[in-house]
């Protein structure tokens, strides 16, 4: 679970008070009621973050800072821990359900499949927004590109269909692996670190799910997530 306080959106946002409790608090809770996982791990780069994490008796790795994205600080923890399956859920998703894990981790039950994030139905309010990241997909679920544009291109105005993309990802071992060996031009310039995949060849599958989240970038987004969860 990588949480870090360098946001440039919302700085320190993981520790953002949520009705009460910092973010991070939610996002722990939500994680552990996931049954599918036999451990949950923050990884951060943070001295603060792993007071919390102690005082709170949460398991805490120091990263280092000079990772780059989430995915590069649960490689580093992949180095200490051994697994065939590895699970990145943000530390801005605070409204994550069981639902999602058993969505993401379904299409490991093909041998072939390397990464899998998510996707759900992009409403109307987050076509045009940037911090809504809109992924496009092949027939069999394989990422064709991720991008904060709206993606497709409705050149005629017609009917179209938009999946924003949920920020949760699923890698075996070996992917986790070549990841901080791997450079993508793409990835700096949208700040999506799921295009390094794809800009070395590497297959991400994408499964819908119908419960969307919000991830937490905003002052707006906190709001939101705070009377969605009083409203449980």
């Amino acid at each position: 679970m990588p949480a870090r306080l360098a946001s440039t959106r919302l700085p320190r946002k993981v520790l953002r008070q949520i009705a009460g409790r910092p973010m991070l608090a939610w996002v722990y809770d939500a994680a552990r009621a996931c049954p599918q996982l036999d451990q949950v791990i923050i990884a951060t780069d943070s001295e603060e973050i792993v007071a919390v994490c102690e005082k709170n008796s949460w398991p805490v790795q120091m990263t280092s800072p000079d990772l780059t994205s989430g995915t590069d600080r649960v490689h580093a923890v992949s180095q200490l821990i051994d697994a065939d399956i590895y699970v990145n859920i943000q530390g801005d998703e605070p409204l994550l359900k069981p639902e999602h894990l058993t969505a993401l981790l379904r299409p490991f039950a093909q041998p072939h499949v390397e990464v899998s994030t998510l996707k759900v139905a992009c409403t109307p309010v987050n076509i045009h927004n940037p911090n809504a990241v809109k992924v496009v997909t092949a027939a069999d679920g394989r990422a064709l590109y991720f991008s904060r544009s709206t993606i497709p291109y409705n050149r005629d105005g017609g009917p179209a269909q938009y999946w924003k993309h949920i920020g949760l990802y699923g890698y075996r071992k070996s992917a986790l692996e070549r990841f901080p060996t791997l450079h993508s031009t793409l990835e700096h310039t949208e700040r999506l670190e799921q295009l390094r995949f794809l800009e070395n060849g590497i297959t991400v599958y994408v499964e819908p799910t119908e419960f969307d989240t919000v991830g937490v970038d905003t002052e707006e987004d906190l709001r939101q997530v705070e009377a969605l969860l009083l409203s449980r």
